[in-house]
């Protein structure tokens, strides 16, 4: 496909831009702590995106660049084992060096010869940077999302009740009626088209899929609706649950989704982004792992769709929904009927495990490792959430993480079977 070289770099600029501004609302601190193995510090965030493009690129491509500095490959790598060696996940938040600031100077240096090299790079050598340089402004993209899902526990977890951001709370209005919307099953395709512009390797190839006939939910499951599960005994009924989600819930003493909490006249809140606030019934159910909203689903006589179900209708809609771009940095609740929310608001489980495509080919060189190696021990969802970039999002995307999974924006919408 032609490369416009303006194009990518107004992108390249807007996401490296969109970044400092997602982080400006936070303090040092809140930039340097890890709150769990699982989550990144702010400031790893900010290196490693920016080493994502001087290792790939500048490295790779631009004649005569020297690395800022060469420890930052331990330091800063995330999972490539053709690079080396690198800083154990569960201890990112002991990178205390670079400092914040130096971190910040990393970026602006990375920036400046990432434009130089946009200037002055040959037509035959922009090319071949040209998909580094694309699959490196996505995956910015993903650790966007990240730094706010990883900065969240933190936040919830200080007795000072510290918010992200404030935001006006938007007039109440119920959540509209579910609906099921039949559809027909039979011989499908999914997955992306080469022609149809950047998708991750996991994304293709093209194929086709067997469906029987089902019905889905017209919108996700909303915090009321998953409450009535809560209050109906669901964290203490074992037949609802799969054996390895119930020695979870078991062990880690699930009682609600992980944010919820009670006062003492029994009123729910949530811990948001924007501090704690009352329980929001109308909106989508969030911070669900695998296990809870397939419990849940089971509960409502009810399944999780597969991905190519969701797919299937997925592809019909326009990208349109809460995303971060709202500044919202929570669900809203679908106030029109028919079918709503397929993208944005909360990423929504899927009953399929995370695995290979036909023919699936990962991407070539170090970039093999970007996708096809966490191929084991996941499940799918789809459809971004409300802190998911809109331009990053389309029906082919693959989302995954392991089933006990709980602090992703992760929720659920209904499927079952079409009626005989």
């Amino acid at each position: 496909m032609a490369i416009d070289r303006d194009a990518l770099r107004a992108r390249y600029d807007a996401i490296r831009a969109r970044t400092e501004a997602l982080v400006a609302p936070l303090g040092v601190d809140e930039q340097l702590a890890q709150a769990f193995e699982d989550a990144s510090p702010t400031k790893w965030h900010l290196a490693h995106t920016t080493w994502f493009f001087e290792r790939f690129v500048l490295r790779a491509f631009a004649s005569g660049h020297e690395p800022v500095d060469a420890r930052y490959d331990y330091l800063f790598n995330s999972y490539y084992e053709a690079v080396g060696a690198r800083q154990p996940r569960s201890e990112r938040g002991l990178i205390v060096r670079p400092t914040l600031p130096e971190a910040h100077e990393y970026r602006r240096r990375v920036d400046d010869a990432m434009r130089r090299f946009f200037a002055r790079a040959d037509e035959a050598t922009f090319a071949r940077a040209a998909f580094a340089i694309e699959l490196g402004t996505h995956h910015e993209e993903q650790h966007q999302e990240l730094i706010l899902t990883d900065v969240k526990p933190l936040l919830a977890a200080s007795p000072m009740r510290v918010a992200y951001a404030r935001a006006e709370r938007e007039e109440h209005a119920p959540a509209a009626p579910l609906e099921w919307i039949a559809q027909p099953g039979g011989l499908v395709e999914i997955g992306a088209r080469r022609e149809d512009g950047f998708a991750f390797d996991n994304e293709g190839p093209r194929h086709r899929a067997w469906l029987e006939p089902f019905e889905l939910a017209s919108r996700c499951v909303t915090s009321g609706e998953y409450l009535a599960f809560v209050e109906d005994g669901g964290y203490e009924t074992p037949a609802l649950w799969l054996s390895d989600g119930w020695a979870h819930a078991r062990a880690n003493a699930w009682a609600s989704p992980i944010y919820w909490e009670r006062d003492e006249h029994g009123a729910w809140y949530e811990r948001t982004l924007r501090g704690r606030e009352p329980l929001e019934r109308d909106a989508p159910v969030s911070h669900l792992s695998y296990y809870e909203a397939d419990a849940y689903a089971r509960w409502a006589g009810a399944r999780l769709p597969s991905e190519a179900e969701w797919e299937v209708v997925a592809s019909s809609c326009a990208i349109d929904g809460n995303f971060v771009e709202s500044a919202r940095f929570h669900p809203r609740a679908a106030r029109e009927r028919g079918l709503a929310q397929m993208f944005g608001d909360v990423w929504e489980w899927t009953a399929s495990a995370y695995a290979p495509y036909p023919r699936y080919a990962a991407f070539d060189g170090a970039f093999a490792e970007y996708n096809g190696k966490f191929m084991c021990s996941q499940l799918v969802l789809r459809g971004g959430s409300c802190l998911s970039p809109r331009a990053h999002l389309r029906a082919t995307y693959r989302n995954f993480f392991p089933p006990s999974a709980r602090w992703q924006m992760t929720g659920l919408r209904l499927a079952r079977w079409a009626h005989d």
